[in-house]
């Protein structure tokens, strides 16, 4: 059996190293799509995963020209290279581009994370995860809830409920992340924070109103900014305003084990990554998220009481803020995202498919 497994941001490099980890015949395409080389390489160099074999170059970063530019290299690569079945993980650009030059030359997709829906057209990563799990033969749903969502819209390949892989990867690496990180924190207490989501860091009010509940709050943040985020922050003349407090420490794009020490740290989080509400939940890890979000994909942590969405309203970022520094503890309630076997099982799957 041979693969090709597709990657081109953060999550699905770290949410596709357990199946990177046991598919070692397979091929590894880094697609490009993060730019920054904290936010691609860097992530592949810590977690120890081998060179790829194909790494692509992409002239633009428009979403849809990008797509189509990726569509494009990638078809060639697969009309080339004889494989069974290509794997790709989530909802990225990478991921849809990759389904659709799989479909048009005739290779079936295997989606690691399917099912996930937030019901808002807003997001562009809606778009694509359906798009994805319509075009996918295996359909890995993290949870009972995503494989609802799939049965519901009647996709066509076969759906297996596996777990999440991030909780893999979080057992593997969180005590290796001490040694591999020597950040520099001011604070001895802190909530940590990042923001990244276009809905959210593209919109002048929303991050406005994000950054004066922060600052409002007085309570110590450590904020590692993602390059999206120091752009328009610098557009909007938010940027010097965190700068000059006293309460955030701004950092730049850190690494994995960086940002899992961080998450070990902390007090809690304030978030809009779907991947961070997941890893939070790790016994490794354990810490209260606050979702600075309309709405989630990830549904399954707040219903557990893991995470709370709290919107992007200023005043009830604010109070949400106030609440958990006062009650930051989550209890000994237990995650819903398996038990850190979901790589093997995948990888079962489609070993006995294919």
């Amino acid at each position: 059996m041979k693969s090709a497994i597709i990657m081109g941001t953060r999550p699905e490099i770290i949410k596709l190293y357990p199946i990177v980890n046991q598919l070692k015949d397979s091929f590894l395409i880094l697609t490009g799509q993060h730019y920054d080389y904290n936010l691609s390489l860097q992530f592949i160099e810590d977690l120890g995963i081998r060179k790829p074999d194909f790494s692509l170059n992409l002239k633009n970063r428009n979403p849809a020209i990008q797509t189509g530019e990726l569509i494009m290299k990638l078809s060639q690569i697969f009309s080339k290279v004889k494989m069974d079945t290509v794997i790709v993980q989530g909802d990225t650009n990478t991921a849809l581009a990759a389904s659709m030059a799989s479909l048009k030359t005739g290779i079936p997709v295997s989606h690691v994370e399917s099912g996930l829906r937030s019901f808002d057209w807003r997001m562009p990563e809606e778009h694509n995860r359906i798009a994805i799990d319509h075009i996918s033969e295996l359909l890995f749903a993290p949870t009972q809830a995503t494989k609802k969502n799939l049965t519901i819209e009647n996709v066509h390949g076969k759906i297996f409920v596996t777990g999440n892989t991030v909780i893999d990867s979080i057992n593997k690496f969180a005590t290796l992340s001490t040694k591999k990180t020597n950040l520099s924190i001011n604070h001895k207490t802190f909530v940590l924070m990042t923001l990244h989501r276009s809905e959210n860091v593209d919109n002048k009010g929303i991050l406005a109103g994000i950054v004066k509940a922060v600052l409002n709050s007085k309570e110590n943040f450590v904020f590692p900014v993602h390059p999206r985020t120091f752009k328009r922050l610098h557009e909007f003349n938010l940027y010097k305003k965190l700068e000059e407090s006293k309460n955030v420490q701004m950092l730049k794009a850190v690494g994995y084990f960086d940002i899992m020490e961080l998450m070990k740290k902390c007090l809690f989080i304030l978030t809009d990554s779907g991947g961070i509400q997941e890893e939070a939940t790790s016994p490794k890890i354990r810490k209260k998220v606050l979702v600075v979000r309309r709405t989630t994909d990830r549904p399954e942590a707040v219903l557990a009481g893991l995470s709370d969405l709290v919107g992007t309203n200023s005043r009830r970022i604010l109070s949400a803020i106030r609440r958990a520094s006062k009650n930051p503890s989550i209890g000994k309630k237990k995650t819903p995202y398996g038990k850190g076997d979901a790589g093997r099982k995948i990888v079962d799957i489609i070993q006995r498919t294919f």
